[in-house]
């Protein structure tokens, strides 16, 4: 290889101020002689994105989302894939303009589209932009996908990724010049992949083969069974001029909202359209660059003068490798469907980033992806996708110590609470891994974060109003996407008048378990986030307490929460007999905003800490009827379904292993294994937990009220086990 790797950056000979303004995607061609045997060792990455065809076939698409500071190359062994002799590599470069909301969100860019490819025996590149693909807005007020397409595909490019096209009209690349590359982009700043490539399994949706003859129109839908992520691949023949949409939907909804997902009899589908206009060859593809999101397919044709015969569709469903290795049974068979739709979730928030939701935004939100973090731990004892979502949430941090609360993120978005729960998924981790590099890494960040919080401090101690309703603030104050606060956008009406204590309550956990992080570290600002924690929750227990005890949602309010409540409980504000009863009062009282999907997580914990778990069997009610409604994933909240598939509310993953049948770490590092089931309200379960140490097989029955227990592992777990 040659020594100026910086030259095997290589880009169009022209870009225009025109073409900036446009996502396009650029192919790139060559070729690679190849001797038959031996590796053949590949460094690839792009600007931004990069789809890698050999011999026509797709073999990698990458690289890991990274951002202005860090940029991600892939290693690929292409020798399984080669023939003896000369073989046609092929790349299509996704770019997205330099302005962020001209672009997915969470994609970072520079100004022009560029390949950086460093292999042996290549001849020279050529390149052209593939005008005929147009990438649009799903929404005019926030888009951050802008993956669908308008696609009139040009007839000169039919076949361009095969061995015998004939690209000679195209033009050569050019080298990118030293001077012009970004910092981060050159070779020996580039970061080697930290995840596993994305897993891609390919199954068919059934589709009859379709004669739709001249001038007429067909509609029909598909079902995948189940909420899917995947490649679609359509295959055509004739039908010049023919006009296709294809609707991806979530499921079925009526006027009055959603119900029933599956009811086709009186639901519609929206969501999301490519356009596709066919060139009429005997054999045509139509591949969107971007993985789609549905469950239901709404295909429309409307032909022209020739007639068009689908032939197929394929599905290349992609997302984390995940390795679920914990299951868990109990005596209430209906946890059982509510684990499984709880597990697809999982899985289909799980890509190059977690996500929020696959279909709306795959953004990874801070709050979301602690909870999807601890699922990821409860079922596959996996960190590698924790570990780069921590890495990514360091280089989040703003300038003022808050962390932008989705990231990768090219835009500013900023929820002030969410850098509190990035404190929590370090914690986590500690528990869990026992990285105290890790852990002294993000210790900076952390400190700057609470550094925020502690500037905000009001004369009663107190952390005065920092946002506020989304768009209307310079922060947006969301706590969660209750009934009672969906006309501020998830933030407590209280809000509106003043400081909200559930702001307060957070930078107190946070303060709390940062106490605890230095403490495990070694650094000494252990004792002063202790002395701050100390008297923030004096100042909550003076100035945010009614009458009756409970923690109101500010200070001088009349406004009562589920939330403050539950994490009252949390940070010992209120004493477990005050936590009890307030906690007991809020779920029959609806005079409480009550958690909805987001925080059902913290209100099984305060229920669990103040010996109230028994009062989780109508908690679960939530999760009964989204499989009653057909749901294959959980919904966002059930007030709020927008998203059909929000891994914050798959729950059970943590529950069943962590809580029901007691598997948790009780000192860092798992270095102590705390095996304690909550029956609550069951009467027995069973099942293998996962640990980074190995598994653990437990099960317990129900007899004169208590739990008794069988703990089957190999000698070493086993001297790690306490049951208190």
């Amino acid at each position: 290889m040659r020594q100026d790797a910086h030259k095997k950056w290589i880009q169009t000979p022209v870009w225009s101020a025109e073409d900036g303004e446009h996502a396009w995607v650029v192919c790139f061609r060559s070729r690679l002689q190849h001797k038959g045997e031996g590796a053949a060792l590949v460094r690839i990455t792009a600007d931004s994105r990069y789809k890698l065809y050999v011999n026509g076939r797709l073999v990698q698409l990458g690289p890991a989302k990274g951002d202005r500071n860090k940029w991600f190359v892939d290693e690929i062994d292409l020798a399984t894939e080669l023939r003896e002799g000369e073989n046609l590599i092929a790349v299509a470069v996704l770019h997205y303009p330099f302005d962020g909301e001209k672009g997915n969100h969470s994609l970072f860019r520079f100004e022009r589209p560029r390949l950086y490819f460093e292999c042996m025996g290549m001849s020279g590149w050529k390149c052209r932009i593939d005008r005929g693909r147009h990438f649009r807005r799903e929404e005019q007020r926030f888009a951050p996908l802008q993956i669908h397409e308008d696609a009139e595909p040009e007839a000169e490019l039919a076949g361009w990724l095969l061995p015998g096209y004939d690209d000679s009209a195209w033009e050569d690349t050019a080298l990118c010049p030293e001077d012009e590359l970004p910092a981060v982009l050159r070779p020996e700043k580039l970061f080697p992949r930290d995840i596993p490539f994305m897993e891609r399994r390919l199954r068919s949706l059934p589709l009859p083969e379709r004669y739709v003859p001249a001038h007429s129109e067909c509609v029909f839908t598909l079902d995948a069974g189940e909420e899917t992520c995947a490649f679609p691949k359509l295959s055509l023949a004739g039908g010049r001029g023919t006009r296709i949409e294809l609707l991806w939907s979530e499921c079925y909804q009526t006027g009055h909202g959603k119900g029933d997902r599956l009811d086709a009899v009186n639901g519609y589908l929206e969501g999301y359209t490519d356009r596709y206009t066919v060139c009429g060859a005997a054999e045509e593809v139509y591949e969107p660059y971007w993985f789609r999101t549905f469950r239901f397919l709404q295909v429309t044709v409307r032909t022209e003068d020739e007639p068009l015969r689908l032939k197929s569709l394929e599905l290349e469903e992609t997302g984390y490798p995940l390795e679920v290795k914990t299951e868990v049974t109990t005596s209430d068979g209906s946890l059982k469907p509510v684990w499984d739709i709880s597990l697809r979730t999982l899985r289909r928030c799980m890509h190059e980033t977690y996500t929020d939701c696959p279909f709306y935004e795959q953004l990874q939100y801070i709050m979301d992806t602690r909870a999807q973090i601890l699922y990821t731990y409860a079922v596959s004892a996996d960190d590698r996708l924790a570990r780069r979502a921590i890495d990514d949430f360091c280089r989040a941090q703003r300038s003022d110590g808050l962390l932008n609360c989705s990231y990768p993120n090219v835009n500013v978005n900023v929820i002030p609470g969410f850098s509190m729960y990035f404190i929590l998924a370090v914690h986590d981790h500690m528990m869990y891994f026992g990285d105290r590099e890790l852990v002294r890494r993000c210790l900076p960040v952390i400190g700057r974060a609470l550094d925020f919080f502690g500037a905000k401090l009001r004369i009663d101690g107190l952390v005065d109003k920092i946002g506020g309703v989304n768009g209307h603030a310079e922060f947006w104050s969301f706590i969660d996407w209750s009934q009672e606060w969906m006309s501020t956008e998830g933030m407590p009406t209280a809000g509106l008048d003043g400081p909200l204590t559930m702001e307060s309550l957070l930078y107190l956990y946070g303060l709390q378990k940062a106490a605890e992080l230095c403490a495990w570290a070694g650094d000494d600002r252990e004792a002063e986030y202790r002395r701050r924690a100390g008297a923030l929750q004096k100042a909550i227990r003076e100035q945010c307490r009614n009458k009756g005890g409970f923690l109101t949602d500010g200070p001088g309010s009349a406004l009562l929460s589920q939330h403050a409540q539950v994490f009252g409980v949390l940070t010992g504000t209120l004493s477990s007999e005050e936590g009890r009863r307030a906690l007991k009062e809020s779920l029959k009282s609806r005079s409480f905003a009550q958690c909805s999907v987001a925080m059902s997580f913290y209100l099984f914990r305060a229920l669990e800490q103040t010996g109230l778990y028994a009062e989780t069997e109508s908690c679960w009610d939530i999760w009964r009827r989204m499989v009653a409604n057909g749901c294959s994933t959980c919904t966002e909240a059930e007030n709020y379904a927008r998203s059909e598939c929000h891994a914050w509310g798959a729950l059970a993953l943590y529950e069943l292993p962590s809580v029901i049948l007691g598997v948790r770490p009780a000192a860092p590092g798992y270095e102590k294994i705390r095996v304690a089931p909550q029956p609550g309200y069951l009467t027995s379960a069973a099942g293998t937990v996962c640990t980074p140490h190995g598994e653990i097989a437990v099960s317990w029955t129900l007899e004169n009220g208590k739990a008794k227990t069988e703990i089957v592992c190999d000698r070493a777990l086993r001297e790690r086990i306490i049951t208190k």
